[in-house]
């Protein structure tokens, strides 16, 4: 699959690494100009205290095709986001597409605490990494998003909402966090249909993005590795698959008709026609509901 966004100006909040990164990338790859934010720079790491940066992210999307611009932002800083859109606006005079990814909370959040036994401070800052940093970044860039018709705006997320009215995900804060961020999407659809634009949420699958990865103890070229121990990795996906995801609704002409919905890049890969870097297009979600949450044996036949 093909598709064109040259003359298209994003903004990727949250593209140091994972799924936001292979957001950057692709539309890049695309051939659009991408801002692409963070807090950890070549000089500067944040308290996620990885090797990834926001200036590698930019090479890569400038490497595919695009022009990456590297911006180091804290998207909990009202006055560093207000100065990355009016940058943004001084450069390029507009914005065509927003990526709301920021999270950072793979540190803060327990897999086993209920809430009275979670850290009540980590738990807060979970809510102030993946809520609040949205709310303020479309604060301040939608009103440059909608100064002309057909703008996107994509809300990522875990899960699908479909998927998360019926399970509880992971712990309170966990689950809290990423449902509200479907929300956002449904309410911003509200507000920006008057205006011609579109919002959506947005999940990849199992990402193998370099936290996973190294959590499993192998790399992109032997993460089959990791099967002997979680047989259901089989069905996980490399941060390109939900990055031409993004590409593909940027560039529909149609892509109002997503208005409010929530979407997922397995489910998106069979409408428009993109792979994953392998030839595959892995179904993630309707595994684990159909194979995983189910009890059955490993089998990703029919699913990628």
């Amino acid at each position: 699959m093909t598709v064109s966004l040259e003359g298209k100006v994003a903004l990727v909040a949250g593209a140091t690494r994972g799924a936001g990164r292979g957001i950057a990338v692709e539309l890049g790859a695309a051939g659009a100009t991408v801002y692409v934010t963070g807090r950890t720079t070549r000089e500067r790491r944040s308290e996620m205290n990885r090797p990834e940066t926001i200036e590698e992210t930019a090479e890569l999307v400038t490497a595919a095709g695009g022009r990456g611009i590297a911006v180091a932002v804290d998207h909990l800083d009202r006055d560093q986001v207000q100065g990355l859109v009016k940058r943004i606006d001084a450069e390029q005079g507009g914005l065509d597409v927003l990526v709301n990814d920021i999270w950072g909370g793979e540190l803060l959040f327990s897999w086993s605490d209920r809430l009275w036994e979670h850290s009540l401070d980590d738990g807060l800052r979970v809510l102030r990494l993946a809520v609040d940093t949205h709310i303020v970044t479309s604060h301040y860039a939608l009103p440059l998003l909608i100064r002309k018709p057909g703008g996107l705006v994509v809300e990522v997320t875990d899960g699908t909402a479909e998927y998360n009215a019926a399970n509880y995900r992971v712990s309170f804060f966990y689950d809290l966090a990423k449902t509200s961020v479907l929300r956002m999407a449904f309410a911003q659809a509200k507000e920006l249909a008057p205006h011609g634009a579109t919002a959506v949420s947005l999940t990849p699958g199992w990402l193998r993005s370099e936290i996973m990865l190294e959590h499993f103890g192998v790399t992109e070229e032997t993460w089959r590795d990791a099967l002997a121990g979680q047989p259901h990795f089989a069905i996980s996906e490399t941060p390109a698959f939900v990055g031409r995801a993004v590409a593909a609704l940027a560039a529909d002409p149609e892509v109002s008709r997503w208005n409010g919905q929530s979407l997922s890049s397995g489910g998106l890969a069979q409408v428009y026609g993109f792979t994953d870097v392998d030839g595959s297009r892995p179904d993630a979600w309707r595994y684990l509901v159909e194979v995983q949450d189910a009890d059955r044996p490993a089998d990703v036949t029919g699913y990628r």
